[in-house]
């Protein structure tokens, strides 16, 4: 009855950002970065990229409140690469992991359909 549409809690409205980006002040080689209508699913999956890392020393989520579609992301590196860095670095290597899920995927799903027409001759 109160809640949102479900639409609004994903699509940006006019002037939002995905991603805010603050240094962290009191930790050296660290930032927060704020992801704007997103939740855990994004969170968890950067989360656990990053400290596959081995310049990455800290990595952590946090959802301030379960009614607002944001999460914060704590990064911080050993120095050698800037905690922005790791992150992009952290996206590419999700994006590559996804497409080579799919291929294998679509692989699979083809060679199903090849068993399967070779049961109904």
């Amino acid at each position: 009855m109160n809640a949102p549409d479900r639409f609004e809690l994903f699509l940006l409205g006019d002037g939002e950002k995905k991603v805010t980006f603050v240094p962290e002040t009191r930790v050296p080689n660290a930032a927060i970065f704020t992801f704007n209508k997103e939740d855990h699913t994004l969170g968890n999956l950067l989360r656990a990229r990053l400290l596959k890392s081995p310049t990455v020393l800290f990595s952590g989520y946090k959802v301030p409140h379960p009614l607002f579609a944001t999460f914060e992301l704590r990064v911080q590196t050993d120095g050698s690469v800037t905690p922005k860095e790791a992150l992009g670095q952290a996206c590419r290597d999700v994006v590559q992991d996804l497409e080579k899920l799919s291929q294998e995927f679509t692989k699979e799903w083809e060679l199903k359909k090849i068993a399967n027409t070779g049961r109904e001759a």
